[in-house]
């Protein structure tokens, strides 16, 4: 183990926490005889270059500081290396973090975890979802979820929670059942109404919102949360049960535990661990023991 590490840091995450949480963090590790050299960079483009050129250089973890963006950006560059990857989740939402049981907007605390899980070598090996060349940590989402998004972030004028909350008020409005195609694991095509189709390799997004709530993280398995073709009414009455789980046992709701999923709608874009991935069709697949995580 080389005693050299790289904090790799989005200093806008979080309206600014993620510049705050560099200096905890680093101190705990700093504190512990660590090394720690800090990698910015001007974009999301030149910070992952950065982040790929360390972890060829052989340093000793990538240790992500910032929200799911963050981690989800730090996932391109450590999965499939060995190189562990540490979480310091300091952002709104910090679902990867939540999933596996690690510090949330503690970045002291987040900084020991990580220094004494480096020290003892307790790292766990956790599957990721696969789109291409795009790795995801935790859900994947499309249909009514990826449509409050897509409206969320036209919204330039309101910004934080309330923003999408009117977006969720906007969409139910504006609201219909969503003609998919879908294949799992390789089978025959089906051909069904949705309103929504979460892919989790974890258990929740949009901060906490439990849609896959009984997804393992190192299964080798993505559990697919459909919730059916339902009214406005309907939706009104399940989606709040999602921050339980508990939406899971509605009739309109079905669940699969599938290693691969293709997935087709028309109009529809796909969101992976709250970024933008693209339009559909596109091909999932759960690719087991991708990456180390520092962890307790």
């Amino acid at each position: 183990m080389t005693s050299e590490i790289t904090l790799f840091v989005n200093p806008t995450a979080g309206r600014g926490r993620g510049a705050r949480a560099a200096q905890p963090a680093a101190s705990a590790l700093r504190d512990a005889g660590f090394s720690v050299r800090t990698v910015l960079g001007e974009d999301a483009d030149d910070a992952l270059r950065r982040a790929r050129e360390a972890v060829a250089a052989g340093t000793g973890a990538l240790i992500a500081v910032g929200g799911d963006g963050m981690m989800s950006l730090a996932l391109q560059a450590v999965a499939g290396t060995g190189t562990p990857l540490g979480v310091v989740a300091v952002g709104t939402g910090n679902d990867f973090a939540r999933a596996l049981g690690l510090p949330i907007r503690d970045p002291a605390a987040a900084g020991r975890l990580a220094a004494e899980a480096l020290k003892a070598g307790t790292e766990r090996e956790i599957d990721l979802g696969r789109v291409g060349e795009r790795w995801f940590g935790s859900v994947l989402a499309s249909g009514f979820d990826s449509r409050v998004n897509d409206r969320g972030n036209r919204m330039r004028w309101v910004g934080g929670r309330f923003k999408y909350d009117l977006a969720i008020l906007a969409e139910l409005a504006a609201f219909r059942p969503i003609p998919y195609r879908i294949r799992l694991d390789g089978g025959p095509v089906r051909e069904i109404e949705a309103t929504l189709i979460a892919v989790g390799n974890g258990s929740t997004y949009g901060g906490g919102m439990r849609i896959c709530a009984d997804a393992v993280m190192d299964d080798g398995l993505f559990d697919v949360t459909v919730v059916g073709d339902c009214s406005r009414s309907t939706l009104l009455k399940v989606f709040p049960k999602v921050y339980k789980g508990t939406h899971l046992g509605h009739p309109d709701v079905t669940v699969h535990r599938v290693a691969s999923i293709e997935l087709a709608a028309a109009g529809v874009t796909a969101y992976a661990d709250g970024e933008p991935l693209g339009a559909l069709p596109l091909t999932a697949t759960c690719v087991a023991g991708a990456v180390r995580v520092l962890s307790r």
